[in-house]
């Protein structure tokens, strides 16, 4: 009896088998809970055997979107999303059925960069654990991409869509969570946060590795990152394992705080960083916003590193549909690398999308900007553009240096005139230059 049944045995055995490898699959960021851009053409995309008919029902429209697997067992599809809304279904069926529940339609952004980016309650961090008991919100969500890297670029990465609530909320970037909480409010929308950063990392790993081999000036830059053992150096290796997967997963913008792991190479900083945002723009065949935190003040030693990061950083904030925001005036301690203040970092990304994504207006979102500069006697006015609301100071303005033709330069009073800053210092009565 038991020979005669194992014939059956095995054919059930196999039966099974070839279902589960004919099965339709996903990717890790396409789920239940997820946000979808809204009022645009979005990707679904996954895997499935060759030839096997895909079938995509959504239940905002009576819309039947189908198509075939290729040869290379993909397949992808374009949905058409309405405007802000929720929770809808999708079913996707092949051989198998996927039921996605609980999907919400607004607005996803991306979160990247290094530790002031990453950094959440699991440092401690005071914001975000006085925030958590009231983050229960059902229009936030949150995908982390799990730390990982690669060599070539992935189809897939880890992590999954989770509803904002207090647990999860103090593993999140304190930046992301805040940013989206205003956003929310101000759009009465849902949105959707992806978190893909990690702490310490340079702008090189984050970057597509043909950019850099392709460009000697940034050849040469990467080559000059020291190895860490707590963070990938390679050029690519992040943007390969924790980037690539996710462009195809439609974004209104990126968020970008990062640039510490980057001040022994200020120089090639602004190529490297607007190459970046142009080759991430590439990946997900748009013109995406680009907002970036320019470094936070930190005693580097007694050198200006920190300080030509930041000037590298402005530069690049010039490049088409990107913006900064400046947190100087944030910084209560400038021996910690991590400034405590997330919250007010976040507001003014967001304020900074509200006005140039979303077409809000009636408040500030743009910091002063250097303009010029005229010599007036023993003095220096300097003149900034984004003043129309007045300059102010926390206290005297602080940290202005002046010099003659010596080039030697002092440190020198400052004082607020109107929309402008006058510099002086009566060791050098014919100024030629400031700098602060």
């Amino acid at each position: 009896m038991k020979k005669r049944l194992l014939p059956f045995v095995l054919f059930a055995m196999l039966c099974t088998s070839a279902s589960v490898f004919g099965n339709v699959l996903l990717p890790s960021i396409i789920g239940s809970h997820m946000v979808l851009q809204q009022k645009t053409d979005v990707t679904l995309w996954g895997w499935a055997t060759a030839a096997e008919k895909i079938r995509v029902i959504v239940d905002w429209d009576t819309t039947v979107y189908t198509t075939i697997a290729n040869s290379g067992a993909r397949w992808s599809l374009k949905i058409k999303t309405p405007a802000a809304g929720g929770p809808y279904k999708i079913i996707i069926s092949g051989n198998n059925a996927i039921v996605l529940e609980d999907v919400m339609i607004g607005e996803v952004w991306v979160c990247s960069g290094q530790s002031n980016m990453e950094w959440s309650g699991d440092q401690g961090l005071k914001q975000t654990l006085d925030e958590a008991p009231n983050a229960t919100n059902t229009k936030i969500r949150f995908f982390y991409v799990a730390k990982a890297t690669s060599d070539y670029p992935q189809d897939d990465c880890r992590g999954h869509w989770v509803v904002c609530n207090p647990e999860d909320m103090k593993h999140f970037s304190a930046i992301g969570y805040f940013f989206g909480k205003k956003l929310q409010q101000e759009l009465n929308a849902p949105v959707g946060l992806i978190n893909s950063n990690w702490g310490g990392t340079p702008a090189e790993v984050w970057t597509p590795k043909e950019v850099i081999e392709n460009d000697a000036t940034l050849k040469a830059a990467a080559a000059k990152l020291n190895p860490a053992p707590w963070w990938p150096m390679q050029p690519a290796a992040t943007y390969n394992a924790m980037i690539y997967p996710l462009t195809h997963y439609a974004i209104a913008g990126a968020l970008w705080y990062q640039g510490e792991g980057n001040t022994g190479t200020a120089s090639s900083y602004e190529l490297l960083l607007t190459n970046m945002i142009g080759a991430w723009r590439k990946a997900w065949n748009s013109d995406l916003a680009f907002y970036l935190v320019q470094i936070a003040p930190f005693t580097y030693g007694n050198n200006n590193i920190g300080a030509l990061l930041r000037e590298a950083e402005t530069k690049a904030a010039g490049y088409p549909n990107t913006g900064m925001v400046v947190i100087t005036d944030l910084v209560s301690d400038v021996t910690n690398i991590h400034p405590v203040n997330k919250i007010d970092v976040a507001l003014r990304l967001a304020n900074y999308a509200l006005a140039q994504t979303y077409g809000k207006t009636g408040f500030t979102y743009k910091s002063p900007v250097y303009k010029e500069m005229k010599i007036e006697k023993d003095k220096v006015r300097i003149y900034f553009n984004n003043v129309d609301s007045g300059l102010i100071s926390k206290g005297q303005p602080t940290e202005f240096y002046i010099a003659g033709d010596d080039k030697k330069f002092v440190q020198a009073t400052a004082k607020i005139d109107g929309n402008t800053v006058v510099v002086f210092s009566k060791d050098v009565p014919q100024p030629v230059a400031v700098r602060c």
